[in-house]
């Protein structure tokens, strides 16, 4: 799954996408081996990254510290012991017989599911079964004639208790057959962070009355939400084929895992389409779709790769989507072991609950990658449609026991990120995902620090956060640094080789890595998958004498984190030359001499840029100046660079006079290969005054009109538009952009946004004819702004359609826009943007949409007696506790 996450922290140089997760509790390791850390014993690896014979190490006895007073905030509170579930019976195989009621929003079904007993003879079943309506209970022997069984179905409606006719062993097999009805409207329903909802079946606009759209159904099984259309044992570590037979309007389109092995056309006008899947997958991965789609056409030796998209955007989908094919065979042989699906095929779906779901063979997308032409430069959605490929192998094809092992699905998933960007961007790009993961995960570990593997949680969902993803993520990049890459990927392919088919859990992992490489690897897992927390190292350096001291300081607080061992390498550059040293760090200080013959130009810690924590290293400014030019590595740029930008506007000393030395590294970075260093060097020079205004004009210029990546186009003509002087010259080129009908959305919106900080957008309406009818978020937010600076009675509706219309962070970003809108419309006239922004504050689901409704309304509270009312009504029913205080803080 691709759990949605937003930020709202900007990073001034590069922004980065923060995770936003509940918060859980601190888990106990399930296994761990404890074993004691010399320098001695490391010398005699000879595994790459270890202390090497030219290095001498003085390590300081490791003293336990005094207990920390209080608990520090990132250490959750106890939660319950979450076992994985106990087998008594095996699912076998699913067959589904179901048709849909759009009224009434239920599933009519039958199904027929054979089981057996796992170990012990069992005589009763319970099975998972959410708020139905059950008809009748029938056994369907293998000869005579089908017999109804005695069942309960307790008061809370979730556990349906099959009494079989009598006890069978664990080498029989036996189906019972279950008529019933789904009713998900009628459930309590709940949600998460990661996946707003756990209806399990989705009618979206089922009475068809709304003309802007589809009628659709589909599902979302993750995590045990599949139980609420069908009866089945909804535990990750079952196993099932299946087969679904649905019912529909013979004008829709169906998608479910497995191959359509038949369609029947029926004398009602309705068709039945059987789709079947003969290789075995957990519950909740199985799934349905059902609506009005264009199929484009792809193919991977041989095996059908479709994608399912709304008809007016078939014409894109191969723009979106067509690489699938490519990743397939680039992961099949990147692991050794082939695509093992009938099929592959991605859909998007309306007013979807998360952001992207593996189901097996049948992937569920959001709207968002269904895009107009002049999108698809802007946004390259190929993380999103690696990350749910990658699950067929982890996640799919071997799948987390329990919730607790989640990371062996997630944290795969999101490295795999990193492996196709590697693949086709080279160092820089991976580089860049590197640092966004350990940006999202730090982000998190201000507030929560708890280890990767958890069985300790309160809720389950509470396992999708930036541990499972961003963390994991990260810790797979270290583990591959240290043993190298045919190790890593050799390890990779006998687990999932050796457990392909079945569930697994964290010790199956360790054991395949460790039977590979020939190590004790349990010192690895243990410090980075068991246990919470990073490293926090202080790294000082000096010479003297031919010799190079390096300091190296463990600052974490060990009352709650390990004191890791780190296999790293230290670069240095002496007179223009690299030379690198590996060292391993095991002790909580350390301090290694290393043989340089002359005083260094510049050292770094960690060369390979991969430990998961934060690293101080005491630098000159000469030495981050020369890091910028002669470092390479994209974390050693942009480390760098952000050092320089502080320097260079007086960001880190308001009083210091700027620096032309950092300026000039920043001036350097326009011309950077990698786009995020441009655009980040493009970003802080906003406002910029300065001697050499001239040339960063026309550097400014030279990327606003023709760098190939539009982020970088649109952060320059931001910028653009803030420099001092010329703004005529500027709005004509800006004005240039717009009429442009090659020009993409991102840079339209940061046109549009710039007229408008400029007060240079009189007359634009007819630039802007039909952009507002768009859901673009770029266009969205520049409209936004651009109306709410020329406020009418009509543009009102625009907003409330918009409202209508979005979520996430364009919807937050409306909340603001709208607030800002009515402040400068005649009081008489707010009153139905007051009604939306109130109800967004008291009912969406999302808190920081609910965040973003209520400061639009604070900021109409002085002139609004009404308001004033309505902000106390809000913060009384207001449950969550970020929200409420937020809410303190504002009154």
């Amino acid at each position: 799954m691709n759990a949605p996450h937003i930020s709202f922290r900007r990073w001034r140089l590069f922004p980065v996408v923060v995770a936003t997760v509940a918060a859980c509790a601190v888990p106990a390791c399930k296994s761990s081996k404890n074993q004691p850390m010399t320098t001695e014993s490391l010398e005699d690896s000879n595994r790459p990254g270890t202390v090497s014979d030219f290095v001498t190490t003085d390590s300081a006895a490791f003293t336990p510290p005094t207990p920390v007073t209080p608990i520090p905030d990132y250490v959750p509170e106890p939660a319950p012991d979450q076992p994985t579930s106990a087998k008594l019976s095996d699912l076998v195989n699913t067959k589904l017989d179901v048709s849909f009621d759009y009224a009434k929003q239920y599933l009519y079904g039958t199904a027929t599911l054979t089981l057996r007993p796992h170990f012990y003879p069992q005589q009763t079943l319970r099975l998972d079964a959410q708020h139905f309506l059950i008809d009748e209970v029938m056994l369907v022997p293998a000869k005579g004639a089908v017999r109804p069984l005695k069942y309960t179905y307790d008061d809370s409606l979730t556990n349906l208790n099959i009494v079989l006719d009598r006890a069978y062993t664990r080498g029989e097999t036996y189906t019972v057959r279950i008529k019933y009805t789904a009713r998900p409207n009628e459930r309590k329903a709940g949600g998460s962070e990661a996946i707003s909802s756990d209806k399990g079946l989705y009618f979206i606009n089922p009475d068809g009355k709304d003309g802007k759209k589809p009628r659709q159904i589909w599902t979302q099984g993750e995590t045990q939400s599949n139980s609420a259309w069908f009866p089945t044992i909804d535990r990750p570590n079952q196993k099932m084929t299946q087969e679904i037979r649905m019912t529909v309007e013979g004008r829709y389109k169906t998608l479910s895992n497995g191959l359509l092995v038949a369609s029947k056309k029926n004398k009602d006008g309705t068709r039945t389409d059987t789709w079947r899947q003969d290789k075995p997958h957990a519950p909740y991965l199985a799934m349905m779709v059902v609506g009005e789609f264009a199929v484009v056409h792809d193919t991977w030796r041989g095996k059908a790769v479709d994608y399912y998209v709304e008809p007016k955007y078939a014409s894109t989908a191969k723009a979106v989507f067509g690489r699938t094919p490519a990743m397939i065979e680039f992961i099949s042989k990147r692991l050794g072991v082939d695509y093992a699906w009938d099929k592959y095929a991605q859909i998007c779906v309306r007013d979807y609950v998360s952001g992207a779901m593996e189901n097996t063979t049948a992937t569920i997308h959001g709207t968002g990658l269904q895009m107009e032409r002049r999108e698809l430069a802007d946004k390259e959605w190929d993380d999103y449609i690696f990350h749910e490929l990658f699950h067929h192998w982890f996640g799919d094809l071997v799948t987390a026991e329990s919730w607790s092992n989640l990371p062996l699905n997630e944290s795969f998933a999101n490295y795999s990120e990193l492996l196709w960007v590697e693949h086709r961007q080279g160092p820089d790009g991976a580089g860049y995902i590197q640092q966004r993961e350990l940006n999202q995960y730090l982000s998190e570990a201000e507030g929560k620090q708890v280890p990767l593997i958890r069985y300790r949680y309160n809720q389950r969902e509470e396992m999708f956060d930036s541990h499972s993803y961003a963390k994991g993520g990260r810790v797979l990049h270290m583990l591959r640094n240290t043993i190298g890459d045919e190790a890593f990927f050799a390890a990779c392919k006998l687990y999932l080789e050796r457990n392909k088919f079945k569930s697994a859990e964290i010790a199956d992992l360790r054991l395949a890595f460790e039977e590979v490489t020939g190590e004790d690897l349990h010192w690895f897992f243990d410090q980075w998958v068991l246990r919470p927390g990073h490293a926090d190292l202080a790294v000082r350096h000096e010479w003297a004498n031919g010799n190079l001291t390096v300091q190296v300081e463990q600052r974490q607080d060990s009352m709650f984190s390990p004191i890791y061992r780190l296999p790293v390498k230290i670069a240095v550059w002496t007179n223009g030359q690299k030379a690198e040293y590996p060292v391993t760090v095991a002790h909580a200080t350390e301090t290694f001499k290393l043989p340089v013959t002359a005083a260094p130009d510049l050292v770094i810690f960690d060369a390979d840029a991969q430990v998961l924590g934060t690293i101080d290293q005491q630098l000159s400014d000469d030495q981050w100046r020369y890091q910028f030019y002669h470092a390479g590595k994209f974390l050693h740029r942009y480390e760098a660079i952000k050092h320089c930008a502080q320097r260079a506007f007086g960001q880190d000393n308001p009083t210091a006079e700027p620096d032309a030395a950092d300026r000039a590294v920043v001036i350097a970075a326009l011309r950077d290969p990698f786009w995020s260093i441009r655009a980040g060097a493009a970003n802080v020079l906003e406002k910029y005054a300065q001697d050499d205004l001239p040339r960063v004009r026309t550097e400014i210029r030279r990327l606003a009109e023709s760098d190939p990546n539009t982020q970088v186009r649109a952060t320059a003509i931001t910028t653009l538009t803030t420099l001092p002087g010329d703004t005529a010259a500027t709005a004509a080129l800006l004005r240039r952009f717009l009429a442009d009908t090659t020009s993409s959305y991102r840079v339209v919106g940061a046109v549009i946004s710039g007229l408008t900080a400029l007060r240079q957008d009189d007359n634009l309406e007819a630039s802007l004819k039909g952009f507002d009818q768009s859901q673009n978020p770029d266009l969205v937010g520049a409209l936004g702004e651009y109306y709410a600076a020329h406020p009418t009675k009509e543009r009102l509706d625009w907003y409330l359609r918009q409202i209508d219309e979005s979520n996430g962070a364009t919807l937050y970003s409306l909340t603001q826009q709208l607030g800002q809108f009515l402040q400068n419309m005649p009081t008489q006239n707010r009153r139905p943007g007051i009604e939306r922004l109130d109800q967004l504050a008291r009912t969406n689901e999302t808190f920081f949409v609910r965040l973003g409704a209520y400061q639009a309304l604070h900021s109409l509270a002085d002139t609004d007696p009404d308001v004033r009312e309505r902000l106390d009504s809000i913060r009384e029913q207001e449950q969550d506790e970020r929200v409420k205080r937020y809410y303190e803080m504002l009154k």
